[in-house]
């Protein structure tokens, strides 16, 4: 198993570095999204034996990891594991996701656990029901870990996950005109629509700090509604009333924001993709 990591520099300051330390024996590619803080400079001078691939934009999650992507497959990787830059895997990781892919020669997406910093759980299998436009709760979230069987899942999380070169050049790479968040739910989707199985690894562990802000509600609202149109199409009254599930769901999660969350609503009704330009 040829596995190549890749890390975007995405909110920049001292957690790329730690990230990056922690895939130490694991060929690593940086690729910074024109960060303004130097710390594309300091993964430089703290991780020198990191490829470090500097965007002149900010090309979003999708167009930054890509550009990663397609710098792994040029390297030879057979399976390419994205890593957020504020999460850190644990040893043991390329050991687990090795085993994991001998013994499901037909899983396409292999998913990392992923946990708290407290050790509860984050992530251990997730669905996605696009009749609705809801992903559902993750399993185990903010439970302790109890999670020990690989299993298959709806879909991977993107905070840690390795996508096998035959999905990528079957299927295509992450969706850059979502920009920011739902990419993991679409790719998981089409790999297992191609026949792709998403499987967890739960000896492959990350911890990750989880946080969401009203830029992130945005996207992921406008964002779930544009997969679920994709995948599931509706007459107009039933896919206004899904929109409206997505919608009361971001709210439910953070009232406060619900100007992003409209935001959204209002981006995806009218077809506005890319990055959030008001």
């Amino acid at each position: 198993m040829r596995l190549v990591a890749v890390v975007l520099n995405w909110n920049g300051g001292a957690e790329v570095i730690r990230a990056l330390r922690s895939l130490d024996g694991i060929e690593t590619i940086c690729v910074d999204n024109a960060s303004t803080d130097g710390s594309d400079a300091e993964v430089e001078r703290a991780v020198p034996g990191v490829e470090l691939v500097r965007n002149a934009t900010n090309l979003g999650y999708a167009g930054g990891n890509n550009v990663g992507i397609r710098r792994a497959l040029d390297r030879g990787a057979d399976w390419v594991l994205l890593l957020n830059d504020d999460a850190v895997a644990e040893p043991g990781l390329p050991n687990a996701l090795e085993r994991a892919a001998a013994a499901r020669p037909d899983a396409g997406i292999l998913a990392c656990k992923v946990l708290n910093e407290d050790g509860t759980v984050q992530y251990a299998g997730a669905s996605f029901n696009a009749w609705l436009g809801y992903s559902g709760r993750r399993e185990g979230f903010g439970a302790p870990d109890t999670f020990r069987t690989p299993r298959e899942v709806g879909r991977a999380d993107g905070a840690a996950m390795a996508v096998s070169r035959a999905v990528l050049e079957r299927c295509g790479l992450l969706d850059e005109a979502l920009f920011a968040y739902v990419e993991d739910v679409e790719l998981s989707l089409r790999a297992r629509a191609a026949g792709f199985a998403v499987v967890l690894v739960p000896d492959a562990v990350v911890r990750h700090r989880l946080g969401a802000s009203p830029g992130s509600l945005y996207y992921s609202a406008r964002n779930t509604i544009v997969v679920a149109e994709r995948l599931r199409p509706l007459p107009p009254g039933l896919r206004a009333l899904r929109r409206l599930v997505v919608v009361a769901t971001h709210l439910a999660q953070a009232p406060s924001a619900w100007r992003s969350v409209l935001a959204g609503w209002r981006d995806a009704r009218a077809g506005r993709l890319g990055p959030r330009f008001t």
